[in-house]
């Protein structure tokens, strides 16, 4: 485990980096003069448990969104996703946007970089640079002959140079590809070599299902050493999708500060009696909507007695498959039989009920 703790920074209520919990983020993908649409979608992934959402703001006109959204009672942290014009940026700065990202590379000359940086001083705002394999210098390109981690790394510390140059130190690294390989190992070498926190996440990763194994496989890898300080799941698909994959994978590592409910289930075999892949499907469903109230639970949905009890024993309760009913069970201990067609509902109830207590 990597011990060595990032510096701090703070996106309106989010703090990123230290000891502090490891945020959420997704990005709207409405037409980005569709004000009433994003802010819609913001709202549905701040009810997902989204803490940052990003938004590409490709004019100055489109800044107005984030005003907007305070005004219609948006919470998380909003960033300003900005390309090529730092007059946009300025504007963003302007309109309360939480978080600029930006490439310094990509501003342009130096003193519209420096200016950038001192109205985010100004306002209290963090800098995120997003580097990736699309974005890297040709200079960068031709001494490591490919987007390597060695580039990424390289790239993304001579970007934070440049902010450092300008005075300016809240800054969040962002360092990218679609090869988790690469993204891992650069993740690493910035980790051993500065101290600001990183956005962790595999871009182009694919649909909701091999999108998720990727993103898994290279953000679980890196958190599970000790290091991340914010996460995107990048999916081909709906961005709320991103949300609850991103929620999966911190629940997964026992990261999760929200709360919520660790469904343990079984693969099912020839001793399975019931519907056990329905229910389970139907339970994960019906819970979706329910506030942990940031408690953590472990619920599990197994299909026969032989081995759920036992194998489930660290659950706080769960069902195991009979004929025709599950046998209800509490901290490992057997309690009660219940129908089979009563069982989702059961799980429901339960539910509720540890959460209150």
């Amino acid at each position: 485990m990597n011990n060595k703790k990032t510096r701090v920074v703070k996106a309106r209520d989010i703090l990123i980096g230290g000891s502090n919990p490891i945020s959420v983020q997704s990005m709207t993908n409405k037409p980005a003069l569709d004000f009433d649409a994003s802010i819609e979608q913001i709202l549905r992934l701040e009810s997902a448990g989204c803490d940052i959402v990003r938004l590409a703001v490709p004019s100055s006109d489109a800044a107005q969104v984030f005003s907007l959204a305070k005004e219609r009672g948006v919470k998380c942290a909003l960033v300003a996703d900005i390309h090529f014009d730092y007059k946009i940026a300025l504007e963003c700065v302007k309109m309360g946007a939480d978080k600029i990202r930006i490439n310094p590379g990509n501003i342009g000359e130096s003193w519209k970089v420096r200016e950038v940086a001192d109205a985010c001083r100004s306002a209290g705002l963090p800098i995120r640079i997003g580097v990736n394999g699309g974005s890297l210098d040709k200079n960068l390109l031709k001494k490591y002959g490919a987007p390597t981690a060695e580039a990424l790394a390289e790239s993304a510390m001579t970007e934070a140079d440049v902010l450092e140059s300008c005075g300016f130190s809240d800054i969040v690294l962002s360092i990218k590809s679609s090869t988790i390989k690469e993204m891992t190992r650069a993740a690493r070498i910035v980790r051993e070599n500065t101290d600001y926190p990183l956005h962790l996440g595999v871009t182009e990763a694919g649909d909701d299902y091999s999108g998720l194994v990727k993103n898994a496989v290279g953000i679980g890898s890196l958190l599970l050493d000790g290091i991340g300080d914010t996460i995107r799941v990048s999916l081909t698909a709906d961005p709320v999708e991103e949300v609850k994959a991103g929620r999966e994978i911190l629940s997964s590592l026992g990261l999760n500060t929200r709360g919520g409910v660790e469904i343990i289930s079984c693969p099912t075999c020839g001793r399975t009696k019931i519907d056990l892949i329905g229910i389970g499907k139907q339970y994960k469903q019906a819970i979706e909507g329910i506030d942990p109230h940031g408690k953590k639970l472990k619920v599990a949905v197994m299909g026969c007695v032989v081995n759920g009890p036992g194998e489930a024993r660290e659950a706080d309760f769960g069902i195991a498959g009979g004929d025709g009913f599950v046998l209800y069970f509490k901290n490992g201990e057997p309690q009660f039989k219940v129908e089979e067609e009563r069982a989702v509902e059961f799980l429901v109830e339960e539910t509720k009920k540890a959460i209150l207590d």
